[in-house]
């Protein structure tokens, strides 16, 4: 039954030309967000994590701006290098404040974030898993395909709030983390892409 199910299910090679046009359209938009959520990364996360130490020796060269800046603007400035690996300043080492933890704005700043990535990342991947699903590969694959990129984004949310609660050390899970749904993202494209357009169909 089961490989009877496996031959006469739909896949890429067998669908209506309107169908792969809009298979390969939202690929290649699901694409260009990647990319833009590539961007941000690298501008919001990877920059400051690697040169917020120089942002910090610019503030204390500056006497005149240092003299302006108030204690509390000072360790807010401090707060905002999250998860630098180099700087002086870690943010594991915190002054004990009056407000509670869920009013940080570490803590803030770090919740908007993962619900933003959770959800954003999360449809990407349900549209993945549907094309994965589509493609004329084995059923272990497919599974793999569809589960691997969620675990990925998991271990990415996860390493978000080790590094800024635990330690920056854990700024190096987003590399795992990212690596597993960068790379099954690119696979599952480009296999989806190449079974609509290039791929001869099975004969008979």
């Amino acid at each position: 039954m089961e490989h009877f199910l496996n031959e006469h299910r739909i896949m890429f090679g067998v669908m209506s030309v309107p169908a792969k046009a809009l298979a390969t359209c939202i690929i290649l938009t699901l694409t260009f967000g990647m990319l833009g959520a590539a961007g941000q990364i690298i501008v919001h996360d990877i920059i400051p994590t690697f040169y917020a130490d120089n942002t910090t020796s610019e503030i204390s060269a500056s006497e005149s701006h240092h003299d302006n800046m108030t204690t509390g603007e000072m360790d807010s400035k401090s707060s905002s290098d999250r998860g630098d690996l180099f700087s002086s300043l870690s943010s594991t080492v915190t002054e004990p404040e009056d407000k509670p933890f869920y009013a940080d704005e570490q803590f803030v700043w770090t919740l908007r974030w993962s619900h933003i990535h959770l959800f954003g990342m999360g449809i990407i991947f349900i549209f993945m898993g549907v094309i994965s699903l589509l493609l004329d590969a084995g059923l272990r694959l497919r599974t793999w395909l569809i589960v691997l990129p969620f675990v990925g984004v998991l271990i990415d949310i996860a390493a978000m709030w080790l590094k800024g609660f635990v330690s920056p050390i854990f700024f190096w899970l987003h590399l795992p983390g990212g690596g597993i749904f960068g790379l099954v993202f690119v696979y599952v494209s480009l296999r989806a892409l190449w079974e609509m357009w290039i791929k001869r169909p099975h004969a008979g």
